[in-house]
């Protein structure tokens, strides 16, 4: 069989590097699932995902002219929508939803002139301030 974009596949992870996990494929061929590629949601440490000689299911999203072979194991589940109906349950994604245009844009004004104020004091400092040279 050979490897082809689009078709899935059963494979073995053989490495794990901060960046992605290397999955051994059928015919001995080797192909990369990039950290953005291992789970729907956001993925700090790839090692709380996967092990080294977990069995998974991978899709193929691209082969390079290289021969280098691009992988996903979010896009190898089959209901991809309904992960996306669990994302919109978050409480976190709710409270946005619910709170006003207003009190939105209150709480950014607070906060950058926070951070403004923050900036100003630390470059102020660096310069020598405003205050007049002492002769």
């Amino acid at each position: 069989m050979s490897i082809e974009v689009g078709s899935k596949l059963q494979g073995k992870i053989t490495g794990i590097t901060n960046f992605g996990a290397f999955v051994e494929l059928p015919e001995g061929k080797t192909g990369l699932v990039h950290i953005s590629e291992v789970a729907d949601n956001y993925v700090k440490d790839i090692n709380e995902h996967l092990t080294v000689g977990d069995e998974v299911t991978v899709k193929v999203i691209n082969v390079g002219e290289d021969g280098k072979v691009g992988l996903s194991i979010k896009k190898a589940k089959d209901n991809p929508k309904q992960d996306r109906r669990k994302k919109n349950n978050n409480p976190k994604n709710n409270r946005d939803n619910t709170e006003s245009f207003e009190a939105k844009m209150n709480r950014f004004l607070k906060e950058s002139e926070d951070r403004l104020a923050s900036l100003r004091k630390h470059t102020e400092s660096k310069r020598g301030g405003r205050g007049a040279k002492k002769g």
